[in-house]
Formats: structure tokens, C-alpha cells, sequence
């Protein structure tokens, strides 16, 4: 069937020639044409074909042109193909002028290779470090802006590169108000809870790092004992802040400083640094009973020379009692320098003036302490040993001295 539709086409197209042919020889035709001095005389089917051939010559040179404009793949340099060429180098060559730091480069060269690209994030959040380095704040956000337009669904990359732009440029607000909408939307995210993280802590917001921590625990982002020292030094800043009260006064700030210690676990609770900051502010906060009782117990648990040394601090209400109880610690700990100032003070609160002589002296055979040095040398003073004062005095001073740099020896100038 087919060849017989081939065979029936080339018979019409044969016939076709043959009758053209006939036609072109039987009726020649003529043609003049005749302006002023020109004359041009031929017959029709020649004057048809110069027609024909130079409508062919205009559309050839059309499409010439058409290809030189627009793709002309093999001809024109400036085609798509060098096109992206020129991407690529660009983009290379951007990144590695980020690297590198030189930032204007990096801008203008990761800005180009961002607007030609399908994909665009990675150049664009290129050039806007290269823009953030430079202090262009506001190019830097529009590059974002522009990231997140050409491709919404990485918000989060954006929002990170801005939140550390923002801190980095002081707008720690700013940077906080991003990073929570994005603890919002991706909570276990580890780069948020990073910067998160790290955000809460230098703005000492206790309460939000505490807040973060078991997410923190649960990704296992740090490792054990970083955790750890993360959460004491949390827990050390909670306390501490918490009996700041701006409103209520004392009452309010005791139990703002209170609930804060009963959220904390049974181990965290017998942690010496933490029950050391509880007991402080119980004392700063005039409940010295209170932090007595709580250091009489941790003391009794397990016994730790800071939170002896905080006891001498203390004035008990009942002096006899808490003099017994650091007495009753001297058995077992004789040699202990931080004890025995501890005894000297308290002797001083119940004005025992010879007995609190004797355990400075005690803790100084044991510690050349400055502070014993200076209990010791004020003691004296009230007692009119002004001499020895005087030398206890001087003691402290060096002893504090040897914890200082050395300063350089002025010389006298003059003549």
C-alpha cells in the first residue's frame, strides 16, 4: 500500500514537471520594465525565478540574523554555551575569592553566577557574607530577601545566615526574634538550637537556655560532660538572677529564688557550686538561717571546704550552734586552712576575741592566706597589737601582690 501512495506521488510531481515545462515552452511570456534610462526586458518564468530567488537570499539572511542573536551555537561567541561559561568561572571563582577574603570580588562575582542560576541559595548566600564582611547591611538582607524569593523552600539557611549577620552587627534582639521562629517551625534542628544556644548565653537568659537544654540532651549535640558544665553554669545563672525581683521587693525575690532551687533535681540539689550560689543569695537576701541550714546539710553529706569557707560567712541567729557544728568538723579535718578561718569568724561573731585569734593563727601555720591575713590583722587592730597589724597587713598586700602581673619599675627621669 505505501508503495503504491509512493509511486502514484512521483507520477503527480513528474506529471506536474512535464506541464510546467510544456507551459514554459509553449508560453514564454514577457516582462519589460523601464524607468528613465533603465530598461529591463526577459520572459515571465525568468523574471518569476529572479523573484523567487531573492525572497530565498532575504529569508536566508533572516534566519543568519536570527541565528546570530539568539542561540548560534556554533557561531556566535556570545551563545548560551559561553554563556554558561562564563557562569561557571564566575562562580568559582567568587567562592574562591570568599575564601580568600576578598569581598568585593566574591559579591560581584557570586551576585552574577546567583541570577543566572536555576538554584541560586549557595551563590546568593555567598554573596551576601561577601556584602555582610563589606558592612553593607542593607545588600546583604536584599540578597537574602532574593534567596528566599528564588527558592522559598529554604528558609532555614537563610534565617541562619541572618541570625549570625545579626548578632554579628550587635542586633542580638533582631537575631533572637529569627532564631525562635525557627525553633518554632524545625525544633530539633541542630543548628538552631546551636545558635540558639549560644545567643541565650550571651545574653545570660538562664531560664531559656534551661529551656532548651533537654532538646540539646536529646540530639545529643554536645558531649556528656559539656552538657553537664552547660547545665550547672545554667543553673548557676538561674539562681543567681532569680532573686532579682523588680517588683515585690524582698518577699517576691525570696521566692522567685526558692521555686528556683525546688525545680532543681535531687543530685543537682547536693551539686557543692549550686547549693554554694543558693546559699549566697540566701545570704545577700538576709535569710541567713535558711542558707545555714542548707549548707549544715550538704556540709553533712559530703564535706567540701568552699561551702565551709561560705559558712564563716554566715550570722546565725544561734552562733553557740553554728560554732558547735564547725567545731564538730575540726575532728576530722584538723589541717583544713579554709576551717579554720571559717572557726576564727565565727569566734568573731560571738566575740571570742582570743579564741578567734587562735584559729587565724591556726590557718595561717597551715595557708599563708591574704584573707586569713587580713581577719587576723583587723582582729589585732581592735585588740591594739597595731604592730602585728600592721605586718599582717603588709603580709596580705604582697601575698596579693604575687597574684598580680608584674609591673614594670618606674625610674626617676630627673636629674
Amino acid at each position: 500500500m505505501k508503495r503504491a501512495s509512493l509511486l502514484i506521488l512521483i507520477l503527480l510531481v513528474a506529471g506536474g514537471l512535464a506541464l510546467l515545462g510544456y507551459s514554459i515552452a509553449e508560453h514564454k511570456g514577457y516582462v519589460l520594465l523601464a524607468y528613465k534610462s533603465f530598461r529591463y526586458e526577459s520572459s515571465l518564468w525568468i523574471f518569476l525565478t529572479l523573484i523567487v530567488a531573492l525572497w530565498l537570499i532575504i529569508y536566508l539572511l533572516r534566519l543568519l540574523l536570527r541565528l546570530l542573536v539568539t542561540s548560534g551555537r556554533l557561531v556566535n561567541p556570545w551563545s548560551r554555551l559561553h554563556h554558561n561559561r562564563r557562569v561557571r568561572l564566575a562562580s568559582e571563582q567568587g567562592f574562591v575569592d570568599l575564601v580568600e577574603g576578598r569581598w568585593s570580588a566574591a559579591l560581584r562575582h557570586l551576585r552574577k553566577a546567583a541570577e543566572a542560576e536555576a538554584l541560586p541559595l549557595m551563590y546568593y548566600l555567598g554573596a551576601a557574607r561577601a556584602a555582610h564582611e563589606l558592612g553593607q547591611k542593607e545588600e546583604c538582607d536584599a540578597l537574602l530577601e532574593r534567596a528566599l524569593e528564588r527558592q522559598p523552600q529554604a528558609e532555614l539557611a537563610v534565617a541562619l545566615s541572618h541570625a549570625e549577620f545579626q548578632q554579628d552587627r550587635g542586633e542580638l534582639g533582631a537575631a533572637l526574634e529569627t532564631l525562635q521562629v525557627m525553633h518554632e517551625r524545625h525544633p530539633n534542628n541542630q543548628q538552631v538550637l546551636k545558635q540558639l544556644q549560644q545567643l541565650y548565653v550571651r545574653n545570660q537568659d538562664w531560664s531559656a537556655l534551661l529551656g532548651i537544654l533537654s532538646t540539646v540532651r536529646k540530639e545529643k549535640m554536645l558531649s556528656g560532660e559539656a552538657l553537664a558544665d552547660l547545665e550547672l553554669k545554667a543553673w548557676r545563672g538561674r539562681l543567681a538572677t532569680a532573686a532579682i525581683s523588680e517588683e515585690g521587693g524582698h518577699e517576691a525575690a525570696l521566692t522567685n529564688l526558692n521555686k528556683a532551687w525546688k525545680q532543681l533535681s535531687t543530685a543537682q540539689q547536693q551539686e557543692p557550686t549550686l547549693v554554694a550560689m543558693y546559699a549566697e543569695q540566701l545570704r545577700q537576701l538576709g535569710s541567713e538561717d535558711d542558707a545555714e541550714v542548707i549548707l549544715r546539710a550538704a556540709l553533712k553529706r559530703n564535706y567540701d571546704s568552699r561551702l565551709v569557707r561560705l559558712y564563716g560567712l554566715l550570722r546565725s541567729s544561734d552562733g553557740a550552734r553554728q560554732l558547735q557544728t564547725a567545731e564538730s568538723w575540726l575532728k576530722d579535718h584538723p589541717a583544713d586552712a579554709d576551717l579554720l578561718l571559717t572557726l576564727g569568724r565565727i569566734c568573731e561573731h560571738n566575740q571570742l576575741w582570743g579564741k578567734a585569734k587562735e584559729y587565724f593563727d591556726a590557718s595561717l601555720r597551715f595557708q599563708r592566706h591574704p584573707e586569713t591575713c587580713a581577719e587576723l590583722a583587723r582582729l589585732l587592730a581592735q585588740l591594739g597589737d597595731v604592730e602585728r597589724s600592721n605586718q599582717l597587713f603588709q603580709e596580705g598586700l604582697g601575698l596579693l601582690d604575687q597574684r598580680l602581673s608584674a609591673l614594670p619599675v618606674a625610674t626617676n627621669t630627673h636629674g
